[in-house]
């Protein structure tokens, strides 16, 4: 059996500024790629600390009518190093969209109804790989 590994996390975007925007406010994430075709934009964003995994935003150009995301849980997660100034921020940026208070998480909304969740960097140690 070949071996895969996580390459990268794709949102498709109404408006990709706004996206960059809020992707590097509310986590920190900066650009450094970006492929623009006549009808598409993608830019890749990474983290300060470089990991292997990269979020790709795309967007189709011109296009005026929101994604439904329907009532889909899908999501992607963060850990950080401080969690509560994580929390503090996001709440200031009104981005919080449901907390697990007794899980010890919580999750934002990105402008496009994607959602994030935000662990602390100890979470989950028990069972990870």
């Amino acid at each position: 059996m070949p071996h895969f590994r996580f390459d990268h996390t794709n949102f498709t975007v109404l408006d990709i500024d706004r996206s960059l925007k809020f992707y590097e406010e509310a986590l920190g994430l900066t650009e450094f790629a970006r492929l623009e075709t006549q009808s598409y934009i993608f830019i890749y964003l990474g983290d300060v600390y470089r990991s292997d995994h990269i979020l790709e935003l795309q967007a189709v150009k011109n296009r005026k009518i929101p994604y439904d995301l329907g009532d889909s849980i899908a999501h992607t997660a963060f850990m950080v190093d401080d969690f509560e100034a994580a929390y503090k921020k996001h709440k200031e940026m009104n981005c919080v969209y449901m907390e697990h208070k007794i899980a010890g998480l919580y999750w934002i909304k990105d402008p496009d109804g994607y959602l994030i969740e935000i662990l602390p960097k100890d979470w989950g140690q028990g069972f990870r790989y």
